[in-house]
């Protein structure tokens, strides 16, 4: 560990003011990542937008995203996930109602929601272009979504009744498409559809905040959770002092164990956090025992036979689940990453592309974009719009591109693994700023 003088000079983030306070702290979770947020975001308790406070206490039950959203970002800055969330003016006009006074002290985090900025004349032209949409291409993910849960279970017993690896392969590739459509839902407003996600042995509400509120906001900073949550096994920050180079190789080696183990750490860490200090469980964990329980009934197995074609099941899921999330868009050396330099332009939404190369290989297919994390820059900067209807805004997104000279990369699956393992061994970060020059 360095000297507090060499310390402080790389504890330095390019999006916000200060180092994060639940850094500082271990272990890191969901709960520590929002106490620090409390410590960092000069909210005085109450819910921060731009330079205003807010008092939503009395709205949480009426909220039609759900009460999840407001209640667990109480004393909070949430201007990015607002501005976000909701595509139509009508939340911005009711905040009146419920401000309660400027904020005293600047905010901590530098990015810049300009009326004339990329992101929102984007969003005005993404609103106007929904008003004309019908609901064809969202019914049509349902459909997958549906098909995809089902085969779950069918495969699942088959491969039980058979005993055929083959077949629990097949059922584990399953389950990891059925997480990762279902992905598609616990952005949106409170839905059945975001409980199977919880079949996996993960939980859809922690990660709205692991996922939805932090990486979808900070994406690749120190802000962002699933960055942090990684470290020391996996470390894609760029400096030397977050991970040494040897560090780094071992990353390498040993990525496949961690990605295989993802859903049984999660589980575990909230299981022994509720134990040692508070609750963080929900009913809706016992929805990740409905298929095991279903194998038992429904086939002539012992029970720990049962169990056994379902761990296995499991975590081939968990291991595909991590190896599709963490290659997905957002780990490549051209890629910005905290540390390296940023654009003098703080846009949001100018960030979101600079922190993303989207999949250009799968377009293709609605099937594969929903189940590949697809559609990934416009689905970072419009989260609550269902995936299918996302392929539809590339018009607005282009013309807003091009008015303001930046870009939309694109390349294919193996260049993102490529890329990812490349970002895992960096330890340099890039001088220059994003759109200095083109991708290429």
């Amino acid at each position: 560990m360095p000297p507090n003088v060499e310390l402080e000079a790389w504890r330095v983030s390019g999006i916000s003011r200060t180092y994060p306070s639940y850094r500082r702290k271990f272990p890191i979770s969901d709960e520590s990542w929002l106490e620090g947020k409390h410590n960092d975001d000069e909210a005085e308790g109450l819910w921060r937008i731009k330079d205003k406070l807010y008092d939503l206490t009395d709205f949480a039950q009426r909220h039609p995203g759900g009460a999840f959203w407001i209640e667990r970002t109480k004393g909070t800055d949430i201007t990015e996930p607002f501005e976000s969330h909701h595509i139509e003016e009508h939340a911005a006009r009711m905040l009146s109602k419920f401000e309660v006074r400027s904020a005293s002290k600047p905010r901590n985090y530098k990015f810049t929601f300009k009326e004339n900025g990329f992101y929102m004349v984007l969003k005005k032209r993404v609103r106007e272009k929904l008003r004309s949409l019908d609901n064809r291409s969202t019914r049509k993910t349902d459909l997958l979504h549906s098909g995809i849960l089902l085969s779950v279970f069918l495969l699942s017993w088959t491969a039980t009744v058979l005993d055929s690896m083959v077949l629990r392969a097949f059922a584990g590739l399953a389950l990891c498409w059925l997480a990762t459509s279902s992905h598609n839902y616990f952005h949106q407003r409170d839905n059945w559809r975001m409980y199977s996600f919880n079949l996996i042995m993960m939980n859809f509400n922690c990660w709205r905040i692991s996922h939805a509120l932090s990486h979808h906001v900070y994406t690749n900073s120190l802000h962002d959770l699933e960055m942090s949550l990684f470290e020391p096994f996996l470390c894609w920050l760029p400096s030397p002092h977050y991970a040494s180079k040897r560090q780094r190789v071992i990353s390498l080696l040993i990525s496949p164990v961690i990605y295989t183990v993802l859903s049984l750490v999660q589980i575990s860490q909230r299981l022994v956090y509720s134990v040692v200090k508070r609750n963080v469980m929900y009913w809706h964990d016992l929805l990740g025992l409905i298929l095991p329980v279903f194998l038992y009934l429904s086939t002539n197995v012992e029970l720990g036979s049962a169990i056994v074609n379902w761990a296995i099941i499991v975590g081939m899921a968990s291991f595909l689940f991590g190896f599709i999330g963490l290659t997905a868009a957002h780990h490549d050396p051209r890629i910005y990453h905290d540390g390296d330099a940023p654009r003098t332009d703080r846009d949001w939404g100018l960030f979101q592309l600079d922190t993303i190369i989207d999949r250009g290989d799968i377009k293709w297919s609605d099937l594969l974009v929903l189940t590949h994390f697809g559609e990934h820059a416009l689905h970072h900067m419009f989260p609550t719009l269902d995936h299918g209807i996302l392929k539809h805004l590339y018009p607005e997104l282009r013309q807003t591109l091009r008015e303001f000279k930046s870009e939309l990369r694109e390349i294919n699956h193996w260049g993102h693994i490529k890329g990812q393992n490349q970002q895992l061994l960096r330890t340099k970060p890039n001088p220059i700023p994003p759109g200095s020059k083109k991708f290429k």
